[in-house]
């Protein structure tokens, strides 16, 4: 029989029926730790969903990974590559590998009767993955790429159309700087918002066909290779298995080729999304700490409480282990119920946050129109895991205070 777990239980139910100083006390430690967990679970939800959805934004523009020439410079005006390389194949087959597909890019001026605008003109294949910017359009419809004609039907985002006037079903003109000069008329079948400011005023998706006859380029060329993952986390190990898979190799037309990432293309970003993860850590740090000093509070008192059973448990020879592990049995219950009331407030609250976006942000600022959420059962599991060990291992000092108790003392106590 295990007499500490024994004991524990007749002090808790004793409690829960009558009356005790100890009540409030008691009452006080479980909202802290309710509190302080609900506040653990919304932050860390709030920074995952948050990294989460900018990420995607990012990488629906972009891509995981790139292959392009390794003569290109920085500018959209890139080195061409031929499409059909011995590579293409390999990659495909790699585990991990979600979608590849074929891009090129060209800078480009939109001008409208009253505006100008710079743009970049991202031409898309019929290998185009349409499932991000499916969900971004806000107006209109995404244009079907053929391999048998080219459509001059284009989506530009709602920053470029409020700034140029522009509606679904609109005509432009685009011109662009080379020698000679040339120009070509689009008309918008979509409108795109994803409130990646940045990138919002700069693309505009067009047939890949336009910027091969812009360039003058033979059919097979193409700025380079756009490829997707299914792991984000695997990023850096999918780039060397790419960079692998191409090798060190220079084909007849004497390109070379770079593989980069999407990390190392916007580093400032993903830095900065980085950065989120100290704040988390600073708040879990301050919701234990704040936890932690609740409970070590209530374990005095309930200590207190019973200094004359401890004096007449020691007196019937018990030793400290015993009696020690009695009081933190009981404070297991606290804090278990204050982990209970935690989870139901904090999974409830980012619960209707998830289904309502009831709290909304400025996406000037923010990237994003409302506060975003990811509850992730493995992040639930993790931070009620980690408060528990955390909370009890606090307890194991001020529990030491039974071994001052004398048994005379202890009896005598009132």
């Amino acid at each position: 029989m295990n007499l500490p777990y024994f004991i524990a239980q007749r002090l808790i139910k004793g409690r829960r029926e009558g009356t005790s100083f100890s009540r409030p006390i008691n009452v006080i430690a479980i909202i802290g730790i309710a509190a302080g967990l609900a506040v653990m679970i919304l932050a860390v939800s709030i920074l995952t969903g948050f990294k989460q959805q900018i990420r995607e934004k990012v990488v629906g523009f972009g891509s995981h990974i790139q292959i392009t020439n390794f003569d290109a410079n920085i500018s959209f005006e890139t080195v061409p590559i031929r499409d059909a390389q011995e590579f293409v194949p390999k990659i495909r087959q790699l585990p991990g590998i979600k979608h590849m597909q074929a891009f090129a890019t060209k800078a480009g001026i939109i001008k409208t009767d009253e505006e100008i605008q710079g743009v970049v003109l991202k031409g898309i294949g019929s290998d185009f993955d349409w499932s991000y910017f499916s969900r971004s359009i806000i107006d209109g419809t995404p244009f079907t790429v053929t391999d048998t004609g080219r459509t001059d039907n284009v989506i530009i985002s709602k920053k470029i159309s409020d700034m140029l006037k522009l509606r679904t079903g609109d005509a432009f003109a685009m011109y662009f700087v080379q020698e000679p000069p040339r120009s070509r008329k689009f008309v918008i079948s979509g409108i795109y918002e994803t409130s990646l400011e940045e990138f919002d005023k700069m693309f505009v998706f067009c047939d890949i066909g336009h910027i091969k006859r812009l360039n003058g380029w033979d059919d097979d060329q193409i700025s380079g290779f756009e490829i997707f993952i299914s792991d984000f986390d695997r990023l850096d190990e999918m780039t060397y298995a790419v960079r692998d898979a191409i090798g060190y190799r220079i084909t007849e037309d004497e390109a070379q080729f770079k593989v980069t990432n999407i990390k190392s293309r916007y580093p400032q970003i993903f830095d900065w999304l980085n950065f989120q993860d100290l704040n988390v850590i600073i708040i879990i740090l301050l919701m234990l700490v704040v936890a932690g000093f609740n409970m070590i509070s209530g374990l005095l008192i309930l200590i207190l409480e019973k200094t004359n059973m401890i004096g007449i448990l020691k007196a019937l020879g018990s030793e400290d282990v015993t009696i020690r592990r009695m009081f933190l049995y009981q404070a297991a219950y606290l804090i278990g119920k204050g982990l209970l009331w935690g989870n139901f407030i904090g999974i409830g609250l980012a619960f209707i946050q998830l289904k309502t976006g009831l709290i909304t942000l400025d996406p000037t600022s923010y990237y994003i129109k409302t506060v975003p959420v990811n509850l992730d059962l493995l992040h639930i599991i993790l931070l009620n895991a980690g408060t528990m060990t955390a909370i009890i291992f606090m307890l194991l000092v001020p529990s030491q205070l039974i071994s001052r108790i004398t048994p005379v003392k202890a009896i005598r106590y009132d």
